[in-house]
């Protein structure tokens, strides 16, 4: 098992205890006003996140509220490109004006697992990101398109798992629209964690041992239980000696 491990979690979603979930995690992806999100939500998500000591990254995506950026959108690359930049540097301006770094990018739901299979796609998420500020890691699935798309352009990809989403055979994530795509039990998901931090492995709807890779560990803040959740799996990631640190932060750990 690795020594050290990310916690992360979607804040600025207009949904979820954003105040409960803080304390347990190690950064953050804020909502930039794609699928939720205003530039008051961010500033409010951002003061939080200086308060607990989280690193801060942005989760831009499709623009569409209506189904919560869930929905993939015909947009070209070119299109991807600058709807990230867009967005990623309406949140790196917020956080100029508070005093606060910005950290990683990590694209939301349907632009996220677009970019996971698509190699367009992911090359343009990664260019954006890449222009978007030096430093900047990408959270991507992990052995995703995207992950190695930043690869390619010398970006420090933190490879992620999820603690409550059920997996394929492929790696990819169950699509929420199929039976058991969510994990609803607190145990299911810890039992989860704990196969793919100490084996390396996750083992897929259809029984399938499937390799991966986890830089970091990803709970949805959308969740009505998230605050529970994360409380938790804060608490068996610290029994199992593991410190919660952001990719590439030398301690104090969470």
């Amino acid at each position: 098992m690795s020594a050290r491990i990310d916690f992360n979690c979607d804040l600025g979603e207009g949904c979820g205890d954003d105040a409960a979930i803080v304390p347990c995690i190690s950064s953050a992806s804020i909502a930039t006003g794609g699928h939720a999100g205003d530039t008051s939500s961010m500033r409010e998500a951002i003061a939080l996140c200086l308060r607990h000591g989280v690193a801060i990254g942005a989760h831009p995506s499709f623009v569409d509220r209506e189904h919560f950026g869930r929905r993939e959108l015909p947009l070209p690359a070119d299109g991807v490109y600058t709807l990230v930049r867009e967005q990623v540097g309406l949140l790196s301006a917020l956080c100029v004006q508070a005093g606060a770094g910005l950290a990683h990018v990590k694209p939301h739901g349907a632009l996220y697992n677009l970019a996971a299979r698509d190699a367009s796609v992911a090359a343009a998420v990664a260019q954006a990101v890449r222009d978007s500020g030096e430093g900047l890691h990408l959270y991507a699935l992990a052995g995703s398109q995207l992950a190695q798309a930043g690869r390619r352009l010398g970006l420090p990809v933190a490879e992620e798992v999820f603690a409550e989403r059920a997996y394929a055979a492929d790696g990819s994530l169950v699509p929420r629209s199929q039976p058991g795509a969510v994990l609803e039990r607190l145990d299911d998901a810890l039992a989860q964690v704990r196969t793919m931090l100490r084996t390396g492995h996750v083992r897929a709807i259809d029984g399938q041992a499937v390799p991966i890779c986890a830089d970091t560990l990803c709970l949805h803040g959308d969740r009505p239980d998230a605050a529970a959740f994360a409380a938790a799996l804060r608490d068996a990631l610290r029994s199992d000696g593991l410190a919660i640190l952001p990719p590439g932060a030398r301690g104090p750990a969470r």
